[in-house]
Parts: structure tokens; C-alpha cells; sequence
């Protein structure tokens, strides 16, 4: 029998794909993969991991879908291409809704892990979250609503500090986020990852660390705009580059000449990896709360 209060949510991103039975802010169970990004498209991706899940059939009452880019009128969007690439307007709801069985909502990642952090981790008042991992990405909670479509796609913004890489032709994102760290690594270490690079700071590269600082001197630009566009109380770091260690000290180095009335607080995200899957859990079971209302 099917537990109402019980939500199969998933977060779909450009490197990995997880699925989770979530309850409040638990999350029950759990299975993570790699996004197959050269396999098929968004269908045999989803079809692949509903395969993996289907023991789970029954034990949820809806969906929520947390996916990296845009969903209008439940079709799916890449907005960066280098961060994931598959063709515009992809039939999510319906994909979804036919291989769970039930109904199902879905929303941007980044803007359903700022929910989940308003609504079960300390951050209190208005709050912007922002994802720094294989890209960037973000959501607005400004007097208790959540701000969805373009809102919070920090990533995308352009700008003209790129060293020559591209311009105000190139995003944001492509110039902090993982990918970024991993690709200004090639020169000193082929084939090297993010968390490679992270690893040979911690070492005490020179290398490593000018390359991680640079990321986090563009992320304290962009939570000092933030700061001055909504004036929020807390702007909460997540993602896998954004929790890593020593990053969000970095960040904060980068502000410490602010003055305290311009100054951003920054804080972690208390549900690190769980939040876009808590966040679109708890907007997939108000949904379906408010229809079973309206009937």
C-alpha cells in the first residue's frame, strides 16, 4: 500500500542522477548513478533509473523531478549545452508520469534545493541559494514564495572578466564551475578532475590553488551582486565545489574588505546533497495537497 506522505523525488544533473523515497526531510532510501550522458537522450536516461527503482513501485504517492535547466509547462530545456545537452522541450511530465504510475511535478534543480532550504535547514527570513558544481545554478525564496523559471540561473550570467575565454559570449559557469576547475587543469595534470584538483591544493600545488581561487574570486563578485539585487539574509552555498572543503573560506576571504552593511552572510547548505531532492519533495506533496483539496 502506498504511504501519502512518502515522495519518490529525483534530481537529474550533468553528472549525476539521483533517485530517493523522501518523507519530510528524510530521505528513506537512496540511489545515485552517473548521468549517461552518451547514452540515448532524457527518455533512456529516466527508463534506465525507473529499471533500477522499480522495487520501489508503490511505496510513493507522487513525483517531484529537480532537473538541471528549464522546465516550462512540464517540457524540459537545457539552458548551457556544455553543462548538459539534449534537445530543447523534452516531454518531462509525461515521460515521468508514465513510467511512475502516478503524478509528478517538476522544477529547476538549484531553485528546488533553495526550497528544501527554507523550509528544513537554518536558514532564516529570505534566503538566495547557490549551487556551485559541474555548473551553477540558483533559486530565490524572497516573504516565504519560492521565485521559479529564470530566477536564480546565476550560471548564465556574462561578463567581460573572462581573462579572453570568451567573452561576454560565455557564461559564467564555464568560468567557476567544476567543468571550469577541471579544464584549467589540463595543463598541469591531463585528464585530472575537479576533486583532483581540490586534492592537490590540500597539497599545497601552487597550480591548484591559483586555479580554485580564481573560481572563488567569481563567486564572491557574483554573491556581492546578489547581495545588492535582493538583499537577502543569508545566500546558502551547496553543490559539490561549493561544500568542498576550504571553498567557501576562500569565498569569504574575497570579501573581508566589504564593508558589514554591503557584506553577503554565507552559509552551508545544512542539507548538502539532499536538498534539491528534499526541496522538489516537499513542492511535489504540497501539489498534490492542494488537488486532492480542489476536489
Amino acid at each position: 500500500m502506498r504511504e501519502a506522505q512518502t515522495v519518490l523525488a529525483l534530481d537529474i544533473g550533468g553528472t549525476k542522477m539521483l533517485a530517493a523515497l523522501v518523507r519530510g526531510e528524510t530521505v528513506v532510501d537512496s540511489l545515485k548513478v552517473p548521468t549517461p550522458r552518451d547514452m540515448g537522450g532524457p527518455a533512456q536516461w529516466l527508463e534506465a533509473l525507473f529499471a533500477q527503482i522499480e522495487h520501489w513501485k508503490g511505496a510513493y504517492g507522487c513525483v517531484g523531478v529537480a532537473v538541471t535547466g528549464i522546465v516550462d509547462d512540464g517540457l524540459w530545456s537545457p539552458l548551457n549545452r556544455r553543462t548538459l545537452d539534449f534537445p530543447d522541450r523534452f516531454p518531462l511530465l509525461e515521460t515521468v508520469g508514465a513510467l511512475s504510475g502516478v503524478s509528478a511535478i517538476a522544477a529547476n534543480d538549484a531553485q528546488a534545493a533553495a526550497w528544501g532550504e527554507y523550509r528544513f535547514g537554518e536558514a532564516e527570513g529570505n534566503l538566495v541559494f547557490l549551487t556551485v558544481s559541474t555548473g551553477i545554478g540558483g533559486g530565490i525564496v524572497i516573504d516565504g514564495r519560492l521565485r521559479t523559471g529564470l530566477a536564480g540561473h546565476f550560471g548564465l550570467l556574462r561578463g567581460q572578466d573572462f581573462e579572453g575565454a570568451g567573452g561576454d559570449d560565455s557564461a559564467l559557469e564555464d568560468h567557476v564551475s567544476g567543468n571550469f576547475i577541471a579544464a584549467s587543469a589540463a595543463a598541469q595534470r591531463p585528464g585530472a578532475t575537479s576533486h583532483d584538483v581540490f586534492d592537490a591544493a590540500a597539497r599545497g600545488a601552487v597550480w591548484a590553488n591559483d586555479i580554485i581561487d580564481r573560481s572563488a574570486r567569481r563567486v564572491a563578485i557574483l554573491c556581492r551582486n546578489i547581495q545588492l539585487t535582493f538583499d537577502p539574509d543569508r545566500i546558502v552555498i551547496g553543490g559539490g565545489i561549493g561544500l568542498a572543503p576550504g571553498y567557501r573560506a576562500r569565498i569569504e576571504a574575497q570579501l573581508d574588505h566589504v564593508p558589514e552593511r554591503l557584506k553577503p552572510q554565507l552559509v552551508a547548505a545544512r542539507l548538502g546533497e539532499r536538498a534539491g531532492v528534499v526541496g522538489i519533495a516537499d513542492l511535489a506533496l504540497q501539489n498534490t495537497t492542494q488537488n486532492q483539496v480542489k476536489q
